[in-house]
């Protein structure tokens, strides 16, 4: 007898792509540590420290979609998807600190680098920079890939932070390059750019964490959806208002329909049902829909 494999979850496709992510972080962690320490460069080293944030901060992510995927219960009737919001703004808070320390080290090696005293790295050093920048950025289109197919917002922001550790990476390469050509100052340089860029992706994190915490609309395109699926219902008449909020990554609606004053409270609660049922099943980010049942004018 064939046997139907059963369709995943977002929470579980999620823990999975967090999961596979966690285990990159680390052994990408071990190989370049090993790398630094072996010929001799301070780049990679941080590079290496990098990358071990990221694997922590992905450690932090994995425990906020577990959080996240638990059913309501008597203290949070509404559920617990703000969680994920809550551990991208961790995340966030975890890049900016990522890059004041990255964008500080360069500061401080350009000042060094001034007065001659940057050591010459190691030809290993090199490769475990083009090794480290290919990983990255296979790791952030694989979480991308999965964040835009099940519209998760933390996983696009874990996303993002591997690529900014491999910004990290190509920072490293052109400073370990430059400095065995004999510029030593593109490294720190380099450092300096690349943190600019992660305390930039920091600040997008949070404003999008912020927005879906602080019940904002879920903007024009899912409205007019929302007004063009329930128009379509048998018996509407008119549509009196739409309001919808964020919680998390999933929306909350209210909707007012006009229907004819004549009908039975019995007819009236059908179409308010009707309505709610074809609202819910054709947006899937919409978790609860409100329908109340005004007379039409």
């Amino acid at each position: 007898m064939k046997t139907t494999k059963k369709k995943k979850t977002n929470s579980q496709i999620a823990l999975a792509v967090t999961r596979n992510t966690i285990i990159a972080n680390m052994l990408l962690t071990a190989f370049k540590l090993f790398a630094g320490i072996f010929a001799g460069s301070m780049a990679m080293i941080s590079d290496a420290i990098h990358s071990l944030s990221d694997g922590l901060s992905s450690i932090g992510v994995f425990i906020g979609i577990k959080l996240a995927s638990k059913k309501p219960d008597k203290e949070h009737p509404y559920g617990h998807e703000r969680f994920e919001s809550v551990a991208a703004i961790i995340l966030s808070i975890v890049l900016v600190i990522t890059g004041i320390g990255i964008g500080w080290a360069g500061i401080d090696r350009v000042i060094h680098g001034v007065s001659g005293e940057i050591p010459i790295p190691g030809i290993l050093a090199l490769v475990a920079a083009g090794v480290s920048i290919a990983t990255k950025e296979g790791m952030y289109w694989y979480g991308r890939y999965w964040a835009k197919k099940i519209d998760s917002s933390i996983l696009m922001a874990d996303a993002w932070h591997s690529r900014s550790d491999g910004l990290s990476s190509i920072g490293s390469f052109i400073g370990i390059f430059g400095a065995r050509m004999g510029f030593p100052i593109l490294d720190p340089l380099a450092g300096v750019i690349i943190a600019l860029f992660i305390l930039k992706v920091a600040f997008d994190i949070f404003k999008n964490a912020l927005r879906a915490m602080t019940d904002t609309t879920a903007g024009d395109d899912i409205e007019d959806k929302i007004r063009t699926i329930t128009l379509e219902q048998e018996h509407v008449k008119c549509v009196d208002s739409i309001r919808t909020r964020l919680f998390g990554d999933r929306i909350y609606v209210d909707v007012e329909i006009g229907v004819d004053g004549s009908l039975s409270l019995s007819e009236a609660h059908d179409i308010a049902e009707t309505v709610h049922d074809a609202i819910e099943n054709k947006l899937e980010k919409v978790k609860h829909c409100m329908v109340h049942v005004n007379p039409a004018q």
